[in-house]
């Protein structure tokens, strides 16, 4: 039996299952509590699936059948209230306002649970050598991950001056065509599917530069073209495109890897530092 959290698997693997076994999955997260109680016929009818679907799928996650996931979605849940709903951004219309900043708090604090959990210390050496030793770097994005890759420049050159957010999906593409092999691209995407970004991978692969993802799925499509997979937490529902939640995930994980950067030249970044915050002190009243 998979020793990772039931849900993390289920996210980790979502691309690779069928269009039937997302079903099954998408049920599963949406519903975990009640899913643990379901038998199989239940579950299939609810999901609209075969049963053998969900045998399949129970096995493609590495359990023996379907009662060991059964077990795992138990053990998933153990000790915790119901708050798949506060966890997706949903509140009920009778929540108080004390109610709701604790739901919306809860939430936020289980994206940064999950993604502690999720990183892999040698993903994060390893991007933070491509960071050091790139020529220049590239932040990208589409929506609100765009708004991610600006804060990520805007972090970083602080203690690079290499550092730069291309915004417009043309000029990304402009941008990528330039590239060189020595030249570094960091892409957020929640999902790692969406159409400009595989385009512009493509390109950066073809320009043979090297690719830091930082996505929630790291076998999405895009997730094949990239050197290095930063994978966040939060498990967002369909209506939650851009959560606030997942934001958050993602800027801890860009946190981090800035600090892994700068562990590698204490005193040089913070001699940088030292100047950014002198020349920005005249900005102040």
């Amino acid at each position: 039996m998979p020793l990772v959290n039931v849900f993390e698997r289920i996210n980790s693997e979502y691309y690779q299952l069928t269009s039937a076994e997302k079903k099954v999955a998408d049920y599963a997260v949406i519903h975990q509590q009640q899913t643990q109680f379901m038998s199989i016929s239940e579950l299939a009818e609810e999901a609209g699936v075969a049963e053998a679907t969900i045998s399949r799928f129970c096995k493609r996650l590495g359990y023996k059948g379907y009662s060991a996931f059964k077990l795992a979605i138990a053990n998933a849940t153990a000790g915790r209230m119901d708050h798949s709903a506060a966890e997706a951004g949903e509140l009920e219309e009778e929540d108080s306002v004390e109610g709701m900043c604790r739901a919306v708090y809860r939430s936020d604090s289980e994206a940064l649970a999950q993604t502690l959990e999720l990183i892999q210390a040698d993903a994060v050496r390893k991007a933070a050598d491509m960071i050091v030793s790139a020529g220049r770097v590239l932040c990208m994005g589409q929506g609100g991950s765009m708004i991610l890759s600006q804060e990520c420049a805007h972090l970083f050159s602080t203690i690079q001056l290499n550092f730069t957010a291309v915004m417009d999906s043309h000029l990304q593409a402009i941008a990528a065509s330039q590239l060189t092999p020595g030249d570094l691209v960091i892409y957020f995407s929640y999902s790692g599917s969406t159409k400009e970004l595989m385009k512009n991978l493509q390109i950066i692969r073809d320009r043979k530069a090297r690719i830091i993802l930082v996505t929630r799925f790291p076998k999405s499509p895009g997730a094949a073209y990239a050197d290095i997979v930063l994978q966040c937490g939060s498990r967002e529902g369909p209506l939650q495109g851009g959560s606030v939640a997942a934001r958050i995930a993602q800027l801890y994980l860009m946190d981090v890897l800035f600090h892994e950067v700068c562990r590698r030249d204490r005193e040089g970044c913070r001699a940088r530092q030292e100047l950014v915050a002198e020349v920005l002190s005249d900005k102040h009243i």
